[in-house]
């Protein structure tokens, strides 16, 4: 229901599009009435909320989230997913079709979902459909019913219910997403790649990381460039972790190829070197990369060519992850691929961007305003303006604090951040400008795409 007293939020950091500032945030009916000058607006009838120092923060938009339910709710569920959203300052989640059964490759997959998610999310909530070979048909279904782009897998997924498409397969797909308007989003590593790299299985991750090569992504890259070029299908290259990708994106570019790529907090924060022999909690695919990688990744972030930061929260059970403090074998090749940190991306960016000189408007624009554009939701999510949800944040850029995964709130305690002390604390999350309390009940909406197509954003030609 709409916030029935006006509500004024003050800051001397404000985070507004065109900088940061002290202003004042007035919100009225859940929406962003007005912004003035730090003190200007008395409160009156008004209830104000003074914030000092601590930054205010338009809520993320995390459009990169795995939860899994139903089929597979004991690995994550919408409630777990959306309270660790709440709490890391994520105020908008749009759901992977994958690891859920059925998975939403469907008008009937995506009811499933929709009705599994009912009464139980913290915050906003959209789908992704699935185009998997054979269900060229079911993608029109779909987009009318309001999911907000197609994902495929160019090598296998992992799950037998969600299978990759094959090169004629990415043909039918993108064609028909062409020419209903659709955005296609691509995993892209290439299975022959894959299977021609040394898999031996162990503890040791650079054996894992031999498996997984940078070539595997450049090659899959290289073949849906191709095949957006013959469609003129608007694409988004997901989790990129190699670097090696960024020429050829650059250079569809400015062949007029509509693409947009991101990146996730584990490849920006996280590097090979680091990983203990073992731990599995680390492994994801495509895999974390060296440190002078995640430098180009970087790199790359600053100039502008990611859209989008975004966690790619693909959790497990512990089981699943063989982790030897759970009385796993430790075995890389063997566990789950998946990183947990849906609660933990805004403080693991925000560390990292820090030390390398970068502001809070830059990591709003990463996390915040890039994935609304990418989902065709900015004019209502994003960014602290006018019109807008009253979706914010407040966050402690200086507050610190040490990672235990059993006191995070996605559903099981396993993530590879556990033991890190990071920068920035989320003290206040407001979904159209009510608190988001964890622990009452959950007030979160579910989301269609836009009903006219968005427009491609800056950069995809």
């Amino acid at each position: 229901m709409p916030v029935s007293q006006p509500t004024v939020i003050r800051s001397r950091r404000v985070v507004l599009p065109d900088g940061e500032r002290p202003a004042d945030v007035l919100i009225r009916d859940g929406k962003i009435a007005q912004i003035a000058a730090h003190g200007s607006l008395l409160a009156g009838d008004r209830r104000l909320v003074d914030l000092g120092d601590t930054a205010l923060l338009p809520g993320l938009v995390d459009t990169h989230v795995h939860v899994n339910e139903p089929g597979r709710t004991e690995w994550e569920g919408f409630a777990t997913a959306t309270r660790a959203a709440a709490a890391g300052g994520v105020t908008t989640i749009i759901d992977m079709p994958l690891n859920s059964v059925p998975p939403t490759t469907t008008v009937d997959g995506l009811a499933v979902k929709r009705k599994a998610a009912e009464g139980q999310t913290w915050v906003d909530l959209g789908f992704w459909g699935g185009a998997i070979p054979g269900n060229a048909a079911d993608l029109e279904p779909l987009h009318r019913e309001g999911v907000f782009g197609f994902k495929s897998f160019l090598a296998p997924s992992g799950v037998d219910e969600f299978p990759h498409v094959e090169a004629a397969d990415l043909e039918t797909a993108l064609a028909e997403q062409a020419r209903i308007g659709a955005l296609a989003i691509i995993h892209a590593e290439d299975p022959a790649v894959l299977a021609a790299a040394p898999q031996q299985p162990g503890v040791h991750y650079r054996d894992f990381l031999a498996s997984r090569p940078a070539d595997a992504e450049t090659a899959a890259v290289a073949r849906l460039l191709d095949t957006a070029r013959r469609t003129g299908a608007r694409v988004h290259i997901l989790h990129v972790s190699s670097a090696a990708v960024l020429p050829l994106l650059r250079q569809a570019r400015e062949d007029g190829v509509r693409v947009t790529a991101e990146t996730c907090p584990h490849y920006l924060t996280l590097a090979a070197e680091q990983v203990p022999d073992g731990d599995t909690a680390f492994k994801c695919c495509p895999p974390i990369r060296d440190e002078s990688n995640r430098d180009a990744l970087w790199a790359a972030l600053a100039a502008g060519e990611f859209i989008a930061v975004v966690s790619d929260h693909s959790p497990s059970t512990p089981d699943l992850k063989l982790l030897p403090a759970h009385g796993g074998s430790g075995d890389f090749a063997a566990a789950w691929g998946g990183i947990a940190s849906l609660q933990l991306g805004l403080p693991a960016v925000w560390t990292e961007a820090r030390r390398r000189g970068h502001t809070l408007g830059d990591v709003v624009r990463w996390m915040a305003s890039g994935p609304a554009e990418l989902a065709g939701l900015s004019a209502t999510k994003g960014a602290i303006e006018v019109g807008r949800d009253a979706d914010l944040v407040a966050f402690d850029p200086d507050g610190e604090f040490a990672v235990h995964a059993n006191e995070l709130h996605h559903r099981n305690p396993v993530t590879p951040y556990a033991g890190l002390t990071l920068a920035g604390a989320v003290r206040t999350t407001w979904l159209r400008g009510r608190v988001v309390d964890t622990a009452a009940e959950p007030f979160g909406r579910q989301l269609a795409r836009p009903a006219a197509p968005a427009a491609a954003p800056p950069g995809s030609n």
